[in-house]
């Protein structure tokens, strides 16, 4: 579609927007949000005729691009056939992208618990594995994020938790593998791996095995970084868990249908946990859709015992048709393989032939079409290009960077002291070739902050 600039119509749902919409982790004065014409496929423009090339996929959700027209159809057809139903209820819509989901998800995870998005997801995950074992901890990793919500946000590890955590949520952090800044002194995978299941040990010993209900990570963490574990730690990680009795939980809101290259993260270290959380690509953000993909061990505790938990929208009947359209086109369209494709003849060789070009990438990660670029000022000391959690003038690098993407044409994924390359997974070679050669061109700017 080719956009038409009409900067009236833009500036009147700007208007709007400053003087009614209150945004999310925003100091509401301060920023300027883009007003967005139209979207289709893997761009999306403005009201001033600007196109965008969306190297985010929204928030890491939109893995069918934006307005794929089978999707669009079935959330019609739901619509004229049954817009809504009570979650208590058999509905043809929710049985089928139960179905659908739980053929694809690893092990015997074939109980599904829809919510309405990721963060909502994890809140129940957790409170099934406490109910499950009659435990109140849960672990999780520092450099993770799990969501906005009470307990999400507290078992997340960045700095999105820290003006919400009261510090009696019991939630105990620990460190997770990352090689490239580990906290372990380790100089391989296989020391970062074993070091780092030690470390995970040892937290338990001393926070009490029996005190302990879950362990959630994420399967690959995707903002805190898209670090991609070592083999042997997510293995080694179900093995301390069975051994104590305690319930794995895996996040894969960001990761899962099809991101890195596989239906769910997890596939690819051939690790089931007892819990599994899903939201975003599950029909590619459509409609607002998650849940919580459950084991046989974990249903059956609630098989006579009620679960204390609902929703009122949960499996809505608009947001499965669309999931249920949207693994449809998935697998007729072969999107999963276009994703592993395109990260091994693509994106993953470019982003390294970029690193070996600008001095600011220091290291180049992913899998898929889940990738980051972890830029710094010194190759040496790995010094970040801007401190942790940088605002204002600290940030003026990343911030420069930026408009030097949007500049060519390129929406970019920046955090912190990062840009993750995430289209969506149907992105064509031509479309991640472009998206590479604007990053070429935004990372000469970052190199001048670069020694």
């Amino acid at each position: 579609m080719t956009p038409h600039p009409d900067p009236q119509a833009g500036a009147a749902v700007k208007a709007a927007d400053r003087a009614h919409v209150f945004h999310s982790w925003s100091a509401q004065g301060l920023i300027d949000p883009l007003a967005v014409a139209g979207a289709e496929g893997s761009y999306f423009w403005d009201y001033d005729g600007n196109r965008y090339l969306d190297f985010t996929s929204g928030l890491v959700y939109t893995n069918i691009g934006y307005q794929h027209s089978k999707v669009v159809a079935a959330i019609q057809e739901q619509a004229g056939k049954l817009t809504t139903f009570a979650p208590a209820f058999a509905v043809e819509a929710r049985s089928e992208a139960a179905r659908l989901i739980a053929e694809r998800t690893p092990g015997d995870l074939d109980k599904i618990f829809f919510t309405n998005g990721g963060a909502e997801a994890v809140e129940h995950a957790i409170r099934m594995a406490r109910l499950h074992t009659g435990r109140p901890k849960v672990l999780s990793t520092y450099r993770s994020y799990h969501g906005g919500t009470a307990t999400a946000v507290n078992v997340t590890g960045d700095p999105r938790r820290w003006a919400s955590d009261n510090g009696t949520s019991g939630v105990v952090h620990f460190w997770g593998p990352f090689l490239y800044r580990s906290p372990f002194y380790a100089t391989t995978e296989a020391e970062e791996c074993e070091r780092a299941l030690r470390h995970l040990e040892d937290t338990i010993a001393f926070e009490g095995p029996a005190t302990i209900a879950a362990i959630i990570l994420e399967t690959i963490p995707g903002t805190a970084g898209i670090m991609t574990p070592p083999p042997g730690y997510l293995a080694g990680v179900r093995e301390i868990c069975d051994r104590y009795g305690i319930v794995f939980v895996l996040d894969e809101v960001m990761a899962g249908f099809g991101r890195t290259g596989k239906w769910f993260a997890a596939e690819h270290f051939d690790v089931t946990p007892d819990l599994l959380t899903f939201a975003k690509g599950v029909n590619s953000g459509y409609v607002p859709l998650g849940g919580v993909a459950i084991s046989q061990k974990i249903a059956a505790t609630f098989e006579t015992r009620p679960y204390p938990g609902g929703l009122t929208y949960s499996g809505h009947p608009l947001a499965c048709a669309a999931a249920v359209a949207t693994i449809n086109v998935m697998a007729e369209e072969k999107v999963v393989e276009n994703a592993a494709h395109i990260g091994e003849t693509v994106l993953g060789p470019g982003l390294r032939e970029l690193a070996e070009r600008h001095p600011s990438v220091g290291e180049v990660r992913g899998t898929g079409v889940f990738w980051a670029l972890d830029l710094v000022k010194d190759r040496e000391t790995r010094e970040p290009l801007v401190p942790y959690n940088a605002t204002g003038a600290a940030n003026a690098p990343m911030a420069a960077f930026a408009a030097a993407c949007k500049k060519n044409g390129l929406w970019p994924f920046v955090n912190m002291n990062r840009t993750h390359a995430v289209p969506p997974c149907n992105v064509t070679e031509a479309e991640a070739k472009e998206g590479l050669a604007a990053l070429d061109a935004a990372l000469s700017v970052a190199d001048e902050h670069a020694a």
